[in-house]
Parts: C-alpha cells; sequence; structure tokens
C-alpha cells in the first residue's frame, strides 16, 4: 500500500512540475507575443494554463501591468510539492 501511496504521490509531483514549466513558457511567450497567442503551440500552452491562472488572475489586482497569477501559482505549486514531499 506504501509503494502504490508513492507511486501516485510521485505522479502528482511530477504533474506539478510540469506545469510550473508550462506557465513558466506562457510567461516567456506572453512577452515576445503579447496577450493573444496566434501561435498554435502558444494556443495550447494558453488552454492548459488558463483555468488555473484565470481565476487567480480575476481575484488579484494588477500591479504596476504586471499580471501577478504565475508568481501564485508558482508558490502554490511550491507549497504542495513541499506538503506531498512530507507527506511521502
Amino acid at each position: 500500500m506504501a509503494s502504490v501511496m508513492f507511486v501516485i504521490g510521485s505522479v502528482l509531483i511530477f504533474l506539478v512540475q510540469v506545469f510550473v514549466v508550462l506557465v513558466f513558457i506562457r510567461v516567456i511567450f506572453s512577452w515576445l507575443y503579447g496577450p493573444f497567442p496566434t501561435n498554435g503551440f502558444a494556443r495550447v500552452l494558453w488552454r492548459i494554463t488558463e483555468p488555473v491562472l484565470g481565476p487567480i488572475r480575476r481575484r488579484l489586482p494588477i500591479i504596476a501591468g504586471l499580471d501577478l497569477s504565475p508568481v501564485v501559482v508558482w508558490i502554490g505549486a511550491g507549497i504542495l510539492i513541499g506538503v506531498l514531499r512530507f507527506i511521502l
């Protein structure tokens, strides 16, 4: 049973880390291409990350023209990974 929980936890940690990388790539793309992607890869990236970033963005004020929702996601992901590692 413990090994099954370890595998599930490891997969969850991996998926969270992949999502963090995707958010980072999205931030870079938004600097390069603007907030409305026309590139196919960027559109897929937006579709994957927007369900998490969108609700956070709506609750946070934009400070000096900066969208801080990726920072909140990175902090939350770090906390989630830490909790998962502690549990495992």
